[in-house]
Parts: C-alpha cells; sequence; structure tokens
C-alpha cells in the first residue's frame, strides 16, 4: 500500500522548489505549500521524494519516518547534458542549481546546492568539475567551497563580486564572453547589477533569476516585483542581448524550467522583452509575485 502521510511543515518558506517537482501533489495554499492530493502510484511517490530532498527547509515530510535516503534521486537527469542538483540552500534563497554535462567527460556547477562533503562526493563522482558559474550575488553561497573542492575555476560578474570576492574568474561590462568551448556568459543587469545568463551549446540557458517560465502566465517572464537593481536596466539588458541568445531551454534558480523549440523560445524572449520596456520601478513585494 502506497504512503499517504506526507505534509508540509510550518517552516516552509513558499519558495516553490517542491512545487516545480511534484505538480499535483504539491500546491500554493494559503501562502505557502500543501500537500494536496496523496500518491497513486510509484511516480508520484517518487516526485515527493523529489521535493523532500530539494526542499531547503526539510518542509516535506511523513508523520511515519523521515523520507528514505535510497530515494534522494538528486543529481536528477533532465536530459542527457543537464542535472538538476537539487538539496537547495536556505544560503541561496532556495535557489535551483544544475550540473552541465561537456564532451570532454567534464562537468560545469552552475549556481550551487547547499553544502556538504557528502554532495560534493556525488557530484564530483559524475566527473571532475571544472567550473562553478555563479549566476548573481543572491546564489553565490557555498560557491567558494564547491570551487576549492573540485579545484574548480569560480566565475562571476564584477558587478556582484562583493558575494564572491575570491571568485579567480570576474566578468566584466556587458558583452558575451566565452568562457569554454560552447559556454558564454552572457551579463544581464536587472535583477542585480551583476546578473549573467550561461548560454550552452546553443541549448541550455541558465538565467539565474533574470527570466523563467511562469505557470501562471504560460510564457517567459520576469521577477518584476522582485528586482533588487533595477527594472529599467533590465529592459536596457533584454533589448540589447535577447536578439543574440539561441537556446531551447530556460533553467532557472527560481521558477518553472522549460524546454520549448529554438524559434518559439525566441518568439517568447521577443514579447517579453516588449514587455519589461513597458514596466516601471515599484517597490520590492514578495506577496505579489505569482509564480
Amino acid at each position: 500500500m502506497l504512503d499517504d502521510d506526507w505534509y508540509v511543515d510550518d517552516r516552509c518558506t513558499n519558495c516553490d522548489s517542491a512545487r516545480q517537482l511534484a505538480p499535483g501533489l504539491i500546491e500554493e495554499v494559503g501562502g505557502r505549500s500543501a500537500v494536496v492530493r496523496r500518491p497513486r502510484d510509484a511516480a508520484d511517490l517518487a516526485r515527493l521524494n523529489a521535493a523532500a530532498f530539494a526542499c531547503p527547509t526539510r518542509s516535506i515530510r511523513r508523520r511515519s519516518g523521515p523520507p528514505d535516503g535510497a530515494a534522494d534521486p538528486f543529481p536528477l537527469a533532465l536530459d542527457a547534458n543537464v542535472l538538476l542538483c537539487g538539496h537547495n540552500s536556505r544560503h541561496t534563497a532556495a535557489a535551483n542549481s544544475y550540473l552541465l554535462r561537456r564532451p570532454a567527460g567534464t562537468l560545469m556547477m552552475v549556481d550551487t546546492p547547499r553544502w556538504s562533503d557528502r554532495l560534493a562526493d556525488r557530484y564530483e563522482a559524475l566527473g571532475r568539475v571544472t567550473d562553478v558559474l555563479l549566476t548573481h550575488r543572491d546564489h553565490a553561497a557555498h560557491g567558494c567551497r564547491y570551487a576549492d573542492r573540485f579545484g574548480a575555476r569560480l566565475w562571476i560578474h564584477q558587478g556582484d563580486l562583493a558575494a564572491a570576492p575570491d571568485a579567480d574568474r570576474v566578468l566584466r561590462g556587458t558583452g558575451p564572453t566565452e568562457i569554454a568551448d560552447g559556454v558564454f556568459a552572457h551579463p544581464l543587469p536587472g535583477h542585480t547589477e551583476g546578473s549573467v545568463l550561461y548560454l550552452a551549446d546553443r541549448r541550455y540557458c541558465f538565467s539565474g533569476d533574470s527570466i523563467y517560465w511562469s505557470r501562471t502566465e504560460g510564457a517567459l517572464a520576469v521577477a518584476e516585483h522582485v528586482t533588487w537593481y533595477s527594472i529599467e536596466e533590465l529592459a536596457a539588458s533584454l533589448a540589447r542581448t535577447a536578439p543574440a541568445l539561441h537556446f531551447e531551454w530556460v533553467l532557472p534558480g527560481h521558477g518553472d524550467r522549460r524546454r520549448l523549440p529554438a524559434a518559439e523560445m525566441a518568439e517568447q524572449l521577443r514579447t517579453l522583452t516588449a514587455r519589461v520596456g513597458r514596466l516601471r520601478p515599484q517597490p520590492v513585494d514578495f506577496t505579489a509575485h505569482r509564480w
């Protein structure tokens, strides 16, 4: 018989990571996540376990006991070349992080999960991690520690360098930089001064908190209510950068992931760029944000 004793405890910060992994099972209710139906099959149980092991506050729980460590699915393959790290950290605002496989069998880490030696062992067992790519200051926690453990280069933009002052690869300006074969950094100031998109193989866009797929809108979106630096700068960044971007996957720190044909994603970017250009500054208001 399947377990039906899952629940979300009161430490939930409404970060959305669990809802991304267990849609239809965990939903937002009253400003926080809640389990809205019991698991019906093994696939449902797998989704709940993924949510439990991603949750930064360990709020996805079972009354009968803690989730079985053997059911931890992370790192979780999203396709042949990208894995979701899971184990989101409270110190990175609960952001998602990723591993990107490279043709030589090495890996790059984009933003960081919570730190532990056990997790570092697990990621490192998949291949040598050559680079840790930080998308912006909010996700920089643990970056130096992972880079030191892996002997990897640590990347961040100068605009957010204060969050990772030990970074040994500092991006500057607003133009693209090829940081490895097929991998480009595109500075996109707006959400923060040093926000960066990392594009790989003309297929993957690791977007940090700059853009994401909105379930509410069914479209690419920006976190207009949670823009720390300047919505006007973000509009200018998109107008300057979007025409040069080519990708199929948007892989954000917060918000849903989505894969579309490149032509459809380009049209989504054009529409988003026009919409953001009409936005005006407003106070940060987490309660106004809709995933």
